[in-house]
C-alpha cells in the first residue's frame, strides 16, 4: 500500500526558454473502465488533466461523465454494484492504492448538480470541514468562512445572516454555498457536475466568473451538458459518448477547427444529444 501523502513535490526551477511547456499533470487516467453489475458504463478511458486548467467534459446523458467523476475520489466505496478497473494517478499517486480515502477526498472537492445543503447554518456549512481538520478557534474559522463565501461570490449577500439556515437560501445561493463548502476543504482539484442545472442564468454567469478566478489556485474538472458553457470556460475538453471518450482537444478547436471524429462535430453543433 502507498503511504498517504498528497502534497506535490517542490517544483524545480524551469529555464526561461521552457516557460511555454505544458503545465504539469495533476490527474492521469489510464485504461479506466467502470461497470455496474457487470454492465460497462465507461470503457478504456485515457486522459490527462493539467494543473491550473479547467478541463471540460461534454456529452449526452448516459455517456459516463458522472461515473468518471465518482471514480476519481473513490465514490465506488458507496456502491457495491460499481467496479473500477485501470489506474487513476492524482499528484502522481494511484488513488486505488491509498490507505486514507478520506484524505484523498479532502483534496478533491465535488459540487453536484443539485445543491446538497447540510441542516446547518450558513456559517457552519462552511466551517464544518475546517473543524474536522482540527481548526476550532473562532477567529480562524471566521477568516476561512469569509474567504470561501467571498470566493464563491456569496459573502455580500449573506454576511448579515450567517446564523440562518443554509436551506433557507435561494437555489442559486445554495449552489454557491455548496461551492464555498467545497472550497473550505482547500482542494487541489475541484469537480463540478452540471452545477448550473437548477440555477438561473444570471447566477450561472456569476459562478462561471468565480471558476475563472479559482483556476489560478486549483485544477477544475467541469462536466456540463451545455456545450457553450464548456466553450466559455474550458481550456481543453473531452467528448464522452456511450461510455467512450471519443475525443480530447483544445476547446476552441473542437468548435471551430478540425475534429478527429465527426460525432464530435455533430454533438457540438447540436445535431444530437
Amino acid at each position: 500500500m502507498v503511504d498517504m501523502s498528497l502534497n506535490t513535490a517542490v517544483a524545480e526551477v524551469v529555464p526561461e526558454e521552457a516557460a511555454e511547456a505544458p503545465a504539469p499533470v495533476k490527474l492521469g487516467v489510464n485504461g479506466l473502465t467502470i461497470k455496474y453489475g457487470g454492465t460497462p458504463a465507461l470503457s478504456d478511458v485515457n486522459l490527462e488533466v493539467r494543473e491550473h486548467e479547467i478541463f471540460g467534459i461534454i456529452g449526452p446523458a448516459n455517456a459516463g461523465k458522472t461515473s468518471f467523476l465518482k471514480a476519481l475520489n473513490r465514490m465506488d466505496t458507496f456502491n457495491s454494484n460499481m467496479s473500477v478497473e485501470g489506474r487513476i494517478l492524482f499528484n502522481g499517486l494511484d488513488v486505488y492504492k491509498l490507505n486514507n480515502i478520506y484524505a484523498l477526498r479532502s483534496r478533491i472537492g465535488v459540487v453536484f448538480p443539485l445543491p446538497v445543503g447540510l441542516p446547518l447554518t450558513i456559517y457552519e456549512n462552511v466551517a464544518l470541514s475546517p473543524r474536522l481538520r482540527g481548526i476550532n478557534k473562532k477567529r480562524d474559522l471566521d477568516i476561512i468562512v469569509e474567504r470561501c463565501l467571498t470566493r464563491a461570490a456569496l459573502w455580500d449577500e449573506v454576511k448579515e445572516r450567517l446564523d440562518s439556515l443554509g436551506s433557507l437560501l435561494s437555489g442559486g445561493q445554495q449552489q454557491r454555498l455548496t461551492i464555498a463548502r467545497a472550497l473550505s476543504q482547500e482542494p487541489d482539484l475541484l469537480m463540478l457536475d452540471e452545477f448550473s442545472i437548477a440555477v438561473d442564468p444570471v447566477t450561472t454567469m456569476r459562478i462561471e466568473d468565480v471558476l475563472k478566478e479559482l483556476k489560478k489556485d486549483m485544477t477544475i474538472i467541469l462536466v456540463t451538458n451545455l456545450v457553450q458553457q464548456a466553450r466559455r470556460l474550458a481550456d481543453r475538453t473531452a467528448f464522452f459518448l456511450e461510455g467512450q471518450c471519443v475525443e480530447i482537444g483544445e476547446t476552441e478547436d473542437l468548435f471551430t477547427g478540425e475534429v478527429e471524429d465527426q460525432r464530435t462535430r455533430d454533438y457540438v453543433e447540436g445535431k444530437f444529444g
